[in-house]
């Protein structure tokens, strides 16, 4: 009798190996950026079968807002937690996601001037150096971008700026910049910011959601799957409808959301799951 016990633990065990897994999180982890001329904080949310299993990884890039650092998500977001519900349930395939800090320092996911190059240093630095760090699939189709507030303003500009390499794209709540050379003028004032009409005009075209849908090809657009999410009573409203309009003018396919909700975490933590069983069906074959 005993013998037969012992048997059926083991084979339960290879059966179902996975059972009681949970995820790992490191939300303190950095690496060394010649573009920013610092150490930069990255957090990374590994799958549960990640250290138990050789097979590489689709990748979400999950970028913070404004007064948040790489632990935004980790703390405030429970990506932690939603992450494991999701893939227990089957609504996500299992991923790495990588966590970047955008706040220490200057503020933003874009380059302004010679001292803050943050989007070369993303690109060019943080994305290869993760991509060898860990076992992640290096194809478009394998890579995501989203975030939330001023990351979701980032999520806009990566995907429109780089649509070769990521297959979808979910801004949240996104601040898709000054909705009007006038407001990026007068916001430069007020910081006492002296640029020259050429530079104003530049910035303003590369770093505007919905001037960029005027610019980038439309093939390009639509090679990236999008899932855009504002809450009916956010401020940012406003250039999340307009963003969606002009991509319903251009028939751009795109998923629209308007949920019951404002600019807080309650509302992020409820889109993150959509979120992330969106980019899993991008990640699957069908």
């Amino acid at each position: 009798m005993k013998k037969t016990i012992v048997l059926f633990v083991v084979c339960f065990s290879l059966i179902f190996p996975a059972v009681g897994q949970t995820g790992k999180v490191y939300d303190n982890l950095s690496m060394t950026s010649k573009i920013l001329k610092s150490e930069r904080k990255y957090a990374v949310y590994l799958p549960p079968d990640y250290d138990t299993s050789q097979r590489s990884y689709p990748v979400l890039y999950l970028l913070h807002g404004a007064g948040d650092d790489q632990t935004g998500w980790v703390q405030f977001g429970e990506v932690l937690r939603i992450t494991d519900n999701a893939i227990a349930d089957g609504t996500a395939t299992p991923m790495i996601i990588v966590m970047p800090d955008a706040n220490t320092g200057k503020r933003g996911y874009f380059n302004q001037g010679d001292d803050w190059r943050y989007e070369d240093f993303f690109f060019e630095e943080l994305m290869p150096y993760v991509e060898t760090q860990y076992r992640i699939k290096k194809e478009k189709r394998y890579r995501a971008v989203a975030g939330l507030s001023m990351g979701g303003g980032g999520t806009f500009m990566y995907a429109l700026h780089h649509p070769e390499l990521f297959s979808s794209a979910c801004p949240l709540s996104a601040y898709i910049g000054p909705l009007t050379i006038d407001d990026f003028k007068a916001r430069l004032e007020r910081g006492n910011m002296n640029l020259a009409e050429e530079e104003v005009n530049a910035y303003f075209k590369r770093h505007n959601a919905i001037e960029l849908l005027k610019t980038v090809s439309v093939d390009d657009i639509k090679s990236v799957n999008w899932y855009i999410d504002c809450g009916d009573d956010d401020f940012l409203y406003e250039g999340n409808s307009l963003v969606h309009m002009a991509m319903r003018k251009k028939e751009i396919p795109h998923e629209y959301r308007v949920r019951q909700g404002g600019h807080t975490w309650t509302y992020w933590r409820e889109s993150l799951p959509e979120v992330l069983s969106f980019i899993s069906d991008t990640f699957h074959q069908h």
